[in-house]
């Protein structure tokens, strides 16, 4: 297993403002993912007033070996927490807003209704702002997805997270073909919403096969693309295979527009939501 990092990953965290940020999430009693995944852009995210709630509880039913959230018998869903959400984007007044969630697979619909009724409160509440919904695959089931889709958000990703032979070791509980067809499913049903998915890069994948999740990608025709470098939260989790390095993700990046994204984030510390607002405000229009 790496355990130096390389000097371009040496990023200092800014922790202005995320005093403030924090007593706004504790006011509300709401999660982000900022928080229960170590994300490191934390500190510059909460200082410019991003980030992206996380719905349904802190605990995961599944368990992926990258993840740094509890795989731990999920809680009692909160049908008060899109109303807060909605107050708490208001009161930030937010451009874009990412709401994600824990996988609950225990539930009927995977949490789609929670899903919904929180793009709603916020349509309700605020004007003029981007919603985007970052989901699990609700293994697959019609419905559920449909029930996120009329609730019409601006951009539904789901992100296929590594390439299709390491599933069986990063993402045990998941499927790969399975992840595609829900990114063509909402295609398919409501052209008028983007998709998006992201890439975590040195898990031991090879270049060749990060092209084919491209090729891949667009054949479902997913409009945005997001490619950062895996981090092992700890050790118990997934060893770094490598370090990718930042003139190989500008590479990546030219290859992914080459096919057809309208607009791709690639570096080493990019994250699926990671200035969100960008994707929507520079795509490019074909």
């Amino acid at each position: 297993m790496l355990k130096r990092h390389p000097v371009w990953l040496n990023k200092k965290i800014s922790f202005n403002k995320m005093t403030q940020m924090q007593a706004l999430l504790n006011k509300f009693k709401l999660n982000t993912v900022c928080q229960s995944a170590a994300c490191p852009n934390i500190g510059e995210c909460f200082a410019e007033g991003e980030a992206a709630f996380i719905i349904l509880g802190k605990y995961c039913s599944r368990n992926c070996s990258f993840c740094n959230i509890d795989n731990l018998e999920p809680e009692s869903v909160d049908h008060d927490e899109p109303r807060r959400i909605a107050e708490a984007v208001r009161e930030l007044n937010l451009k874009h807003v990412v709401i994600t969630s824990v996988t609950r697979d225990d539930l009927s619909d995977g949490g789609a209704g929670v899903f919904a009724s929180t793009v709603r409160n916020i349509k309700e509440n605020t004007q003029d702002l981007i919603i985007e919904v970052l989901i699990p695959d609700f293994q697959l089931n019609r419905e559920s997805l449909n029930i996120v889709i009329d609730s019409k958000p601006d951009i539904i990703a789901h992100n296929l997270e590594t390439v299709g032979r390491l599933y069986s070791e990063v993402r045990p509980q998941a499927d790969y073909e399975r992840s595609l067809e829900v990114l063509d499913i909402i295609k398919r049903t409501d052209r008028d919403i983007f998709t998006k998915s992201g890439l975590m890069l040195g898990l031991g994948e090879r270049e060749e096969e990060i092209l084919e999740v491209f090729d891949d990608l667009r054949a479902v025709a997913c409009d945005f693309l997001s490619i950062g470098q895996y981090l092992a939260p700890t050790l118990k989790h997934y060893p770094i295979s490598d370090y990718v390095e930042p003139k190989k993700f500008r590479e990546y990046k030219e290859q992914a527009i080459k096919r057809g994204f309208s607009y791709v984030m690639s570096a080493p510390y990019v994250r699926s939501s990671y200035r969100a607002g960008e994707y929507l405000r520079n795509r490019v229009k074909f």
